[in-house]
C-alpha cells in the first residue's frame, strides 16, 4: 500500500498529456474506452479529475480507481457514478467491476506514484501484469511527480509483440516558472531509471545533455522561461536526441523522448546518492 499523498490537481501534467497523446487510442476504441487510475491515494480527487479530463477528448470514456486499500475504495465509492466513475479493490491485476462486462479491457493504465516504492528489479513484473490487462493497443502510463505535481516524468509502456512490455518513450513535465535547472526532474524519475542517474548510464547522459542545452539557451532567458526552454528542447534535438512534440508541448515545459535513448544498460544499478 503506498503512503497515498493526494493533493488536488497534483496530476495535472500527466493529465494533460494523456488527452494530447493518448487521444486518437481513446477515440479510436469500438466500445466506450475504459481508462484505470491504478493506486489513486487516499483521496479519489484524481480519478474524478482524470474523468472529467479525458471526457473533453470522448465524452463516454469510463474512468475505474483500483487501490490495494478497501478503506480507500469505500471512501471512493459514494462518487462514484457507474458505468462513468467506478472504484475497485486490487493492484496490478487491474480487476474491473462486472458491470463493465466480463471481457472487459483496460484501454488506459495510469500507474502514478506506485512503483517509486518498490525495489528496481519489481518493476519489470509489475509492467507485464499491467500490460498483459490491456484492451489491444492499450497503454500503461507509469511515473512518478513531486507532492505538487510541478516536476513529473513517466514512461509509455504498451504491450509488445512477445506478450512482454515495451516501453516507448520517456517524458520529463517541469514547471517553467522559476526554473533554475531542468535536471532537477532527477529527482522524479520512474523507479525503472532513478537509480540509473549515474555516469555510464543512458538516462544521466540525456540529463547532463539537458542541462548543457539549458545552460547554451540562456540567452533567450530575456523573453520568458517558456522560450528558453523551446530553445533548449530545439538544441537538444539538433545534439542528436531523439526529442518529439513541438513547440507547443515544449512551451508547456514538456518533452519527451524515445525511450532506447534512455533505457537501461543493464539489470543491476547502483543506486544514486539523491535517490528517492
Amino acid at each position: 500500500m503506498t503512503r497515498g499523498t493526494t493533493n488536488p490537481n497534483r496530476l495535472r501534467k500527466v493529465d494533460r498529456w494523456m488527452g494530447y497523446a493518448l487521444g486518437g487510442l481513446l477515440r479510436a476504441a469500438p466500445e466506450p474506452p475504459v481508462v484505470v487510475d491504478l493506486g489513486f491515494g487516499a483521496s479519489p480527487v484524481t480519478v474524478l479529475e482524470l474523468a472529467d479530463r479525458l471526457r473533453r477528448v470522448r465524452q463516454d470514456v469510463r474512468l475505474v480507481g483500483v487501490e490495494i486499500d478497501p478503506v480507500r475504495v469505500e471512501r471512493g465509492r459514494p462518487l462514484a457514478d457507474p458505468p462513468g466513475v467506478d472504484f475497485a479493490l486490487g493492484g496490478f491485476e487491474v480487476p474491473l467491476p462486472g458491470a463493465l462486462g466480463a471481457d472487459a479491457r483496460p484501454t488506459v493504465v495510469r500507474a502514478f506514484n506506485v512503483l517509486r516504492q518498490y525495489a528496481e528489479d519489481e518493476v519489470a513484473p509489475a509492467w507485464t501484469r499491467v500490460t498483459q490487462r490491456l484492451a489491444p493497443g492499450g497503454a500503461l502510463v507509469e511515473g512518478t511527480c513531486d507532492e505538487l505535481g510541478r516536476l513529473a516524468s513517466w514512461v509509455d509502456v504498451r504491450r509488445g509483440p512477445d506478450g512482454g512490455p515495451e516501453p516507448l518513450s520517456l517524458t520529463l513535465s517541469l514547471r517553467l516558472a522559476g526554473l533554475e535547472s531542468p535536471s532537477v526532474v532527477a529527482e522524479r524519475l520512474p523507479k525503472v531509471l532513478i537509480h540509473r542517474n549515474v555516469p555510464g548510464e543512458p538516462v544521466h547522459a540525456f540529463l547532463g545533455a539537458l542541462e548543457s542545452a539549458w545552460a547554451r539557451s540562456a540567452p533567450m532567458a530575456s523573453y520568458g522561461a517558456r522560450q528558453r526552454f523551446v530553445a533548449t528542447a530545439r538544441a537538444l534535438r539538433g545534439d542528436g536526441w531523439p526529442v518529439s512534440g513541438g513547440v507547443a508541448r515544449w512551451r508547456l515545459g514538456e518533452l519527451t523522448v524515445a525511450w532506447p535513448a534512455v533505457a537501461p544498460t543493464s539489470t543491476t544499478s547502483t543506486p544514486a546518492p539523491d535517490a528517492r
